[in-house]
């Protein structure tokens, strides 16, 4: 499913409101350094933790068109060439008709449409501010350079240089992949790693951090905030566990249970810190992309409680991505020329920033986000898509393979400000492999010979970019 989403510091106040209560106070919204004025009798306010915010305003100071319709309960919001339609009650928004689902259902107050301000930021591209003193939020354009004076938001799921409350970096999400841990903060800590024998393990303490409200959406977290992400396929680590270890100072703890004392890297760079367990005895194996290695990052798109798009027949947009890359990775793995790293490889969540952070740590020489569509009964096919000039190349190859590997419809090459592909400093494209809203579309993307053959195709327009032979 294609995400129309612009950078954004995703949020939540950390307050919590029971029932359909309001905040104790106004809450101003700041634009660039000037307040919006909000309608008197509908301004923002938290609704079950969620931040609502009055529609129109916002869009008609960004210059966006916005369009309400009675009849269906409809607000319809445009500008160039993005559309975003949202139903007062439904969890679920189309941008330029693909399904996003929302934090929070749109409601209707005193004749305003009040929707989620997480789903804003996305879509229009905005920083996200709080001050949690005078309750105020602050929305400013990419392009302003406006700072405000003001912090961060407490407990944002998805950014570098957030804390909550108690001035804690948030740890956002984790991921296994290729014997590398990755952990996302939303900023700098010092990590403290060692490690354990009776069994053999590896310790990873994060001083003065909690976890994010992010983090137990994308992972299980008990009422005594420990869990645990449970690794397949590689015979060194058995299951990672995590757990709130001290509260005084606040200390998360990851616990790396190993087969036997393995050796390891640690690389703590710009809130992402990775832990490569690609080490034998003294002597570290070669680094990504050593010798000459094209670097490939290959990400499934969603993951966890974020399923995507949902087929005609039940069908999960983020099983088939994950499917793809599944095998792609195993493809590519035969290239002698190539390293591949995967954003994720089993069935977890990873914040779209903390994608692309993965691939801007190793260095990646391409990125390739694998989705699935939706949209109407009637739409199928393949199209790909890119955002930056220096990535058009990369798309027209990739989606030649695409187009010839599924044997399906060409929707062609076209552009679109997508966070991976926007936000990532190298050639980035995101394919998206059919229509799970359309019949035959569904039936064909689940199978394994569609599969294999689209993979197939995917390694040869990787190599053919690449010039590998």
């Amino acid at each position: 499913m294609k995400k129309f989403g612009f950078l954004v510091l995703l949020f939540v106040f950390g307050l919590v409101f029971p029932g359909y209560s309001h905040a104790a106070v106004d809450t101003k919204i700041i634009l660039d350094g000037k307040e919006i004025v909000q309608p008197s009798d509908a301004k923002a306010e938290i609704i079950n933790s969620k931040v609502m915010v009055p529609i129109r305003v916002i869009s008609e100071s960004l210059g966006y068109g916005v369009e309400w319709k009675q009849s269906t309960s409809t607000v319809t919001i445009s500008k160039d060439n993005t559309a975003m339609q949202m139903i007062v009650g439904q969890k679920t928004a189309t941008v330029n008709g693909s399904n996003v689902n929302l934090d929070a259902p749109p409601l209707v107050k005193n004749g305003t449409t009040l929707v989620p301000l997480r789903f804003i930021g996305e879509q229009m591209g905005l920083k996200v501010g709080w001050n949690n003193t005078t309750k105020t939020v602050t929305l400013v354009t990419q392009n302003s350079g406006s700072g405000n004076g003001t912090t961060t938001p407490p407990n944002s799921g998805n950014n570098g240089g957030s804390t909550n409350e108690e001035g804690l970096v948030l740890v956002n999400g984790i991921s296994f992949s290729d014997n590398r841990f990755f952990i996302a903060t939303s900023g700098e800590t010092k990590p403290n790693v060692f490690t354990m024998t009776g069994p053999d393990r590896i310790v990873i303490d994060l001083p003065n951090t909690a976890f994010a409200d992010s983090f137990s959406e994308g992972q299980a977290l008990d009422s005594n905030q420990n869990g645990q992400l449970v690794v397949s396929g590689y015979p060194d680590v058995s299951k990672i566990r995590y757990s709130l270890y001290s509260n005084s100072p606040s200390t998360v703890r990851f616990v790396i249970d190993l087969s036997s004392a393995k050796g390891y890297d640690v690389q703590n760079d710009s809130g992402l810190i990775m832990v490569d367990l690609n080490k034998q005895g003294a002597t570290p194996t070669p680094p990504v992309g050593d010798n000459g290695k094209k670097v490939v990052v290959i990400d499934a798109g969603h993951g966890d409680h974020d399923p995507g798009a949902i087929g005609v027949t039940g069908k999960r947009e983020k099983d088939f991505n994950l499917a793809m890359a599944l095998k792609v990775e195993a493809l590519l793995k035969k290239e002698s020329k190539i390293d591949v790293v995967l954003t994720r490889s089993d069935d977890t969540f990873l914040a779209l920033s903390e994608r692309v952070k993965i691939a801007e740590k190793v260095n990646a020489d391409i990125f390739i986000s694998i989705h699935a569509n939706s949209g109407p009964a009637a739409a199928n096919g393949v199209e790909t898509f890119y955002t930056r000039s220096t990535s058009k190349e990369l798309a027209t190859i990739m989606h030649k393979y695409l187009l010839q590997s599924s044997g399906l419809k060409d929707r062609g090459v076209k552009t679109a400000s997508l966070h991976v592909t926007r936000e990532t400093t190298m050639p980035a494209v995101l394919l998206e492999g059919g229509f799970l809203s359309n019949k035959s579309d569904e039936a064909a993307l689940f199978t394994e010979s569609f599969q294999n053959s689209v993979a197939k195709g995917i390694v040869a327009g990787i190599k053919e970019y690449l010039g590998i032979k």
